[in-house]
């Protein structure tokens, strides 16, 4: 992160001062607009991380409920065969695998706000079973990795905002987003496995955490395996929930409009209804996780203010533009068009930016929802996620700053997001 957060500062104030050299004086200075572009991304990013105390106060309340009602073992155990493999050095019943598949769960269904505090829930399960603190383990970067390019069955907010300009078939681009997120969550897995060697983990007091994790496992095995909720569940079983979980797609497209402003109240009511069936003090332990959101969201803001505010200071100096003036003639060629390069490049480094980006080209008349330019940038919307903003509210939650191969992990997933989705485009819409 130290590398990316130098670049990109240092190509924006390169480029303020090569614009300033050539400034006439009829309009404001590149350099003045750069000024008032660091302080607005400050004062922007502050206002996000006010923003997010209220739903991670409020969801990882619920992921405190669902916790101590033991649904994050059992939605564990349903996916166990598959998390086991990815990650084999958490124990397969740890909470961390729980909130993990939630996290996922969330985004597959375009909930982010949802996915962030089970996310940061997540980081802080892994990182207790961290050998080297304040560094990345395997586990975190893949986790991460696969978060930035999860598996994504309705992107909700981009079908919703692709209705409201009046597309003929807002739902479209759920086949070309399923199709991208897949082969961006497999690139996001093996270039984590593969770039993970070449940053090894390694340090004196490794033996502590191997002892926690026994200690774990120990702790599993006289307490806990007596409980049925703790148990590994049959192969057929966890396959039959992933098949049902399937089938229900062409329902959710069919009717995603429909069932969209359902899911977060039914998600809650459903946590609190769990917890009431497994003899929960419900709204103790509510407070009590709500309480931990609030302290996270507060920790988080040094993070955000600096990633933000490189990005901001980017997009005001000029940089972007020049990138795209630059890279539009080849990329075109390959079927990237020039409106759509902003998008492409503004995607990971800010959603709100890349957001705007989107709803400003496919409400040109011009463009529109429905031309192959809409349906490539909606899909980009939908299938990758803001790399560098996961990795700074992430990491930052848990104090790590050597992240070591995530970053590059999670630029490949996205660099084979952005290649299926033309691909995907191209072939159904050109």
């Amino acid at each position: 992160m130290n590398i990316a957060f130098l670049g990109i500062v240092f190509a924006a104030f390169v480029t303020a001062a090569l614009g300033q050299i050539k400034w006439i004086g009829d309009q404001i200075s590149p350099m003045e607009s750069l000024s008032k572009g660091v302080i607005d991304s400050a004062a922007g990013a502050v206002e996000l991380a006010l923003g997010l105390i209220g739903v991670m106060t409020l969801f990882l309340g619920l992921m405190k409920v669902a916790e101590a009602g033991g649904l994050l073992r059992i939605v564990a155990s349903l996916i166990r065969p598959v998390m086991v493999r990815l990650f084999p050095e958490v124990p397969a019943r740890h909470p961390a695998m729980g909130a993990m598949i939630l996290n996922l769960s969330a985004n597959a269904m375009g909930l982010g706000n949802a996915a962030t505090p089970f996310g940061i829930r997540a980081m802080q399960e892994l990182d207790k079973l961290n050998p080297r603190q304040g560094t990345a383990t395997d586990a975190m970067a893949l986790f991460l990795a696969i978060n930035t390019s999860s598996i994504t069955l309705l992107p909700t907010g981009v079908i919703a905002l692709r209705a409201s300009v009046g597309s003929g078939d807002p739902a479209g681009i759920v086949p070309t987003t399923l199709f991208s997120t897949l082969c961006s969550t497999a690139a996001a897995v093996i270039a984590a496995k593969v770039y993970g060697r070449f940053f090894p983990n390694k340090s004196a007091n490794a033996d502590e955490g191997v002892s926690e994790i026994d200690e774990y496992h120990s702790a599993e095995s006289s307490a806990e395996t007596s409980d049925d909720f703790n148990k590994a569940y049959p192969l057929w079983v966890s396959l039959s929930a992933i098949g049902i979980f399937i089938a229900m797609i062409p329902l959710a497209v069919i009717y995603g409009r429909t069932l969209s402003p359902w899911i977060i109240p039914c998600l809650m009511i459903g946590f609190l209804a769990f917890g009431v069936l497994r003899r929960v003090k419900v709204y103790e332990v509510f407070v009590e996780g709500a309480k931990e959101g609030f302290q996270v969201a507060v920790r988080i803001i040094p993070y955000l203010v600096a990633i933000l505010v490189a990005v901001g200071m980017f997009r005001t100096s000029g940089a972007l533009e020049f990138v795209v003036d630059w890279l539009g003639p080849w990329t075109g060629r390959v079927g990237l068009p020039a409106e759509a390069l902003p998008m492409a490049l503004m995607r990971p480094l800010s959603g709100s930016g890349a957001y705007g980006i989107l709803a400003s080209i496919i409400q040109d008349p011009a463009v529109g929802p429905d031309s192959y330019t809409g349906y490539l940038v909606s899909t980009l919307q939908g299938s990758t996620e803001t790399t560098f903003y996961v990795l700074a509210v992430y990491f930052g939650a848990v104090h790590v700053r050597r992240i070591r191969h995530t970053l590059a992990a999670a630029l490949t997933a996205d660099l084979f997001a952005l290649i299926a989705a033309v691909v995907a485009c191209a072939y159904l819409f050109r």
